[in-house]
């Protein structure tokens, strides 16, 4: 049996841990600096709780040591130092980070390495990049490749139409960094918040606009081959104008502490949620202008005796069915992994990324389905 190490016992870490040890294979420790958090898990299959100090280098590697894999599920701003830690330890390594400059500091540490790498394997950027190199590998040419994303709340009250589900530290990190795209076939970077779209699924009015993170290594991969590029967050219709105005006119993208103990204060967390996934791509085949479209409905369920929420299950799901695969030999065991290589129907047909593929989930429309245009 693998042993396999999560870093973090909050939201996401918890539902990694459930998953991991209610399936048999892995021998599952969860891994946080406050005992308090580790007491709290709800987790129905045997686990491990071990207090480590995560800013204590030599602690933590320690910890991490004899793992197979080390599962990152902590705060944004500690990748670097848990992947560093991973690597001295030995051990593959995966994440769910969306944030770029941690990314590249990951990439740095593969480089060499004698075990895999493999950042961002949550929702966006992790499952949605899954799905549009499945849709872009239907293409003899590609023009537009278009990525939304959201996790809402079913019930949405107030002007915000939002409820906490998930980091509030990656929430206003996405909401501040600058957005990568392809457009007109140049890298750019855009600013998030802007270019807000009205965008609707199922007889329900959203809006998507720009955020960071979402394409994960995307860029890099079509650059050169795509017109144009890009990735934006799905929420209820005038979230992005009043998260403007706190950002901007009241300059909270400057005081990130602040801005996240109003979001803690005043917004309500929930677990009756949904997550969005919507993929469209443009281009040649066969000769003829066509789109290829995915879209997809998640919500909350129960697992292990506990509602969990939309965005656990899926973040979860895409990070644990990674590992499935990377323990069963489908993906490269050294260096620097895409999510890009991950093919979708291994995939869906793993026993986590199943949580996307059951039809109870709500689909909106089928992965093939193609439109022509004369």
């Amino acid at each position: 049996m693998r042993r396999i190490a999560i870093v973090g016992a909050g939201k996401i870490g918890s539902m990694i841990a459930e998953m991991l040890a209610s399936c048999g294979s892995y021998a599952v420790s969860v891994l946080d600096r406050d005992p308090a958090q580790l007491a709290r898990l709800q987790v129905s299959g045997p686990i491990t709780r071990t207090p480590v100090d995560i800013a204590d280098a030599s602690a933590l590697t320690g910890a991490l040591s004899g793992s197979f894999a080390v599962l990152n599920a902590g705060p944004f701003q500690l990748t670097t130092r848990i992947a560093t830690a991973a690597c001295e330890a030995g051990a593959h390594y995966l994440d769910l980070t969306e944030d770029v400059a941690s990314t590249r500091t990951v990439r740095a540490l593969a480089d060499g390495a004698d075990s895999a790498f493999i950042p961002q394997c949550g929702l966006a950027p992790g499952f949605v990049t899954i799905v549009a190199n499945d849709l872009i590998n239907r293409f003899d040419s590609l023009h537009d490749v278009r990525m939304r994303v959201g996790a809402l709340p079913q019930f949405p009250v107030g002007p915000l139409g939002y409820n906490l589900t998930w980091s509030t530290d990656g929430v206003i990190n996405e909401y501040c960094e600058p957005c990568e795209a392809i457009v007109d076939g140049q890298l750019r970077h855009t600013l998030p918040l802007e270019e807000v779209e009205p965008f609707a699924l199922d007889g329900v009015q959203y809006e998507a606009f720009n955020t960071s993170g979402g394409l994960g290594s995307l860029c890099d991969t079509l650059l050169g081959r795509v017109r144009n590029l890009n990735y934006r967050t799905i929420r209820y219709p005038g979230h992005a104008a009043i998260m403007r105005v706190l950002l901007n006119d009241l300059g909270l993208r400057d005081r990130r502490p602040l801005l996240k103990d109003i979001l803690d204060t005043a917004v309500p967390a929930t677990t009756q949620d949904v997550v969005i996934v919507f993929v469209s791509v443009t281009g040649q085949s066969g000769g003829r202008l066509t789109q290829h479209s995915y879209a997809r409905h998640i919500r909350a369920a129960e697992i292990g005796g506990v509602t969990r929420s939309a965005i656990q299950i899926t973040t979860a799901s895409g990070i644990c069915a990674v590992l499935d695969l990377l323990a069963e030999g489908r993906l490269p065991q050294r260096g620097f992994v895409r999510q890009e290589q991950v093919a979708l129907p291994d995939f869906l047909a793993n026993r986590f990324g199943r949580n996307y593929a059951d039809p109870q989930a709500g689909d909106l429309a089928p992965p093939a389905a193609a439109q022509h245009a004369a």
